[in-house]
C-alpha cells in the first residue's frame, strides 16, 4: 500500500520543524507526500513564505487562503470557519491516507475537526506542550484528543497526553 501523507503547514516556523521529516516522506518509495500550504505562508505581510517550501523542491498540492486581517477574536473564528469548507473539498480531492499536524496553531484546527469527520487519521506533533496564557493550549489539546498517533518531544509531554487519555 502506498501512504498518501498529507503535511500541512501554515507558518515559517512550523515549516522549519516538518523539512526533514517532509524530506524523509518525499524519498520514500513507499510513501507519497502531499502539501498543503495555508495561513501565514500566504500573506503578503508575512513574506509569502510558501516560495521557501518551493524552493526547497517540494511540490504544493493545494494553496488554502483562510486568513483574515486582523489579530482579533473575530479575524481568527472567521479564519478557521473558511477552512471548513476549503479542507473538505481538498480532502475529498487528494483523499490523503493520513494528515500530519505540527503543534497549537488555530490555523490547524479546521484541517484536524476535517480529517475526523472524513475519518482520515490525524498524525500530531508536539502534544502535550504548555503555552502558558495563551488559547494555543486548548487548541494544542483538542488536536491532540482528535489524533490517532502523538509524536511529542519529551517524557514530560508524553505523559500529559498520557493523561488526556491518549
Amino acid at each position: 500500500m502506498n501512504y498518501r501523507i498529507c503535511v500541512i503547514t501554515g507558518s515559517r516556523s512550523e515549516y522549519g520543524n516538518l523539512y526533514c521529516l517532509m524530506k524523509n516522506i518525499k524519498n520514500d518509495k513507499k510513501l507519497t507526500l502531499q502539501v498543503i500550504v495555508t495561513g501565514s505562508h500566504l500573506s503578503k505581510n508575512y513574506g509569502f513564505t510558501y516560495k521557501e517550501i518551493l524552493r526547497d523542491g517540494f511540490k504544493i498540492d493545494k494553496r488554502i487562503k483562510i486568513l483574515e486581517k486582523g489579530n482579533n477574536a473575530n479575524a481568527v473564528s472567521k479564519s478557521i470557519g473558511k477552512g471548513f469548507d476549503k479542507f473538505s473539498n481538498t480532502f475529498k480531492k487528494l483523499k490523503p491516507t493520513i494528515v500530519l499536524i505540527l503543534g497549537d496553531r488555530y490555523e490547524m484546527m479546521a484541517p484536524t475537526i476535517v480529517s475526523l469527520i472524513h475519518q482520515i487519521p490525524v498524525y500530531h506533533i508536539h502534544g502535550g506542550e504548555i503555552t502558558s496564557g495563551a488559547y494555543d493550549d486548548s487548541i494544542r489539546n483538542s488536536i491532540t484528543k482528535m489524533s490517532w498517533l502523538h509524536f511529542v518531544a519529551t517524557k514530560e509531554y508524553k505523559k500529559r497526553v498520557i493523561q488526556m487519555g491518549e
